[in-house]
């Protein structure tokens, strides 16, 4: 029963995240959702009641006892769905979102003797951005290494797999979607392989801030109550305790530039698979991949022989919306009028979804994948019937040997005219070269015409 409630909820959701490709995110939704955004913020709260527990220089919260670091402990780890209504239930009364935190952790806090004294040193010196920003640099963390990079990963050893089961098929290459150069299907795929592996690499280098210094950033609150203490070194040591980097310098809010250049990182990423799904969907096209059918699914509504490559479609689609929406954030966040205003507020609670469309883009696109069949005799028909490619061959080693004109002389001879094997045997045994390079010459086909592509793709796909 509870499953047909969750699919009547799903239909009528609004985003299809979270209505018809909810059972593709399940993993992602318990981190970048509503219900996450409210666990990492009482989690940071927590976090830094313990953190002014541990210091020595506030005798007025004394260091917790077992039991009731316990207590703590179990208020993020039994944390529920259940806990995260009780608190919007809450916010209802105050009408505000980490005023309702605050208050929850309070009343749970109240049972307990060690931690009762220590109530009003819940949200001590924070303006709600203190938790805010940490609770968003927790869900990002969060969200990067345990579902994008670990899926790009997937996606990359996909890639890896592929350029080494496909490295020496040779391939007519196309620019500007003419017959060019032939290269092989692995070396196609290693390029955007590699490209990937740097994308991944500067997403997860991105360094995540987090804050911690009051009301405009300049510890006034925390001074006038404890002028004593270091409270830049304090925080420092806190943000850091989260697995954060310390930014040391903001207004009331935390920049977000850390955040711009995250997201930044990620669309240069999702681009690159764009590129791959726009090319694998063009080569499913002119039949150099088959498909694998899949026994029930139904490719036209009225074309009984169809099979569409939709996961390239389902994934080209979702980069486009992951792509928007994060490049909107990153232009937006970084901008504040003055110390702070609430409108990062509310686009902040979409960088979930942009993240979203990515991983379900990536996901299709796995699933694309591991339909696809090379179709080995269909691309090799292209290769044989376009002897052209090899023009730039012939001219290059005419060039060497002194010929004048090369390039004229061949592109007379090709230039949008049909180029047999017989008619380029014949122009190659006019030429004045050594009879060993003539031989070689001779003995070129499209096929064989691949320069190290093949040692190429298997540098990529042996690489780690």
């Amino acid at each position: 029963m509870a499953h047909d409630n969750h699919d009547s909820d799903s239909l009528l959701a609004i985003s299809p995240l979270d209505g018809r490709y909810h059972g593709k995110l399940d993993d992602l939704r318990p981190i970048v959702s509503e219900f996450g955004l409210i666990k990492f913020r009482v989690q940071v709260e927590i976090r830094w009641l313990e953190a002014l527990a541990a210091s020595p220089q506030i005798c007025e919260v004394p260091e917790f006892s077992a039991s009731a670091t316990a207590h703590l402990a179990a208020l993020l780890t039994d944390f529920s769905p259940k806990d995260a209504l009780e608190i919007r239930g809450i916010e209802s009364r105050t009408n505000h979102d980490v005023k309702a935190i605050e208050y929850w952790i309070k009343d749970r806090l109240a049972s307990h003797p060690d931690l009762s004294a220590a109530i009003e040193f819940v949200h001590f010196a924070c303006t709600s951005e203190d938790i805010n920003n940490l609770a968003y640099a927790l869900m990002l963390r969060t969200a990067r290494d345990e579902i994008i990079l670990p899926e790009l990963n997937r996606l990359i050893e996909e890639l890896r797999s592929l350029a080494g089961d496909t490295a020496e098929q040779s391939m007519l290459s196309r620019t500007h979607g003419q017959p060019a150069t032939p290269t092989t299907l692995g070396k196609e795929i290693a390029n955007v392989g590699a490209r990937l592996v740097r994308q991944r690499d500067a997403i997860a280098q991105i360094e995540i801030l987090g804050k911690a210094n009051g009301a405009v950033g300049s510890y006034a609150a925390h001074l006038a109550a404890y002028p004593e203490i270091d409270w830049e070194a304090h925080t420092r040591r806190f943000v850091e305790s989260l697995g954060l980097c310390w930014n040391p310098m903001t207004t009331q809010i935390e920049p977000h530039d850390w955040m711009a250049e995250l997201f930044h990182a990620v669309i240069r990423s999702n681009t690159i698979l764009l590129d791959l799904t726009r090319d694998l969907w063009s080569y499913i096209s002119i039949g150099y991949f088959r498909q694998k059918t899949v026994a029930g699914e139904v490719g036209s509504s009225t074309m009984p022989h169809k099979v569409n490559p939709i996961d390239f479609e389902n994934a080209e689609g979702n980069l486009g919306l992951a792509n928007a929406i994060l490049a909107h954030l990153a232009e937006k966040l970084p901008i504040s009028r003055w110390q702070r205003d609430l409108s990062d507020s509310t686009a902040l609670r979409n960088v979930g979804v942009g993240i979203g469309h990515g991983i379900l883009a990536i996901r299709s696109t796995l699933r694309g994948l591991a339909k696809l069949a090379v179709a080995p005799d269909r691309i090799d028909e292209d290769l044989s019937a376009t002897h052209a490619v090899l023009a730039e061959a012939v001219q290059t080693v005419m060039r060497r040997h002194g010929i004048a004109e090369p390039y004229e002389k061949l592109k007379a001879l090709t230039r949008g005219q049909e180029i047999t094997p017989e008619n380029l045997r014949s122009f190659i045994e006019t030429l004045e070269i050594p009879e060993t390079e003539r031989g070689n010459l001779l003995a070129l086909t499209p096929d064989r015409y691949i320069g190290l592509a093949a040692q190429l793709a298997r540098r990529f796909a042996e690489s780690k």
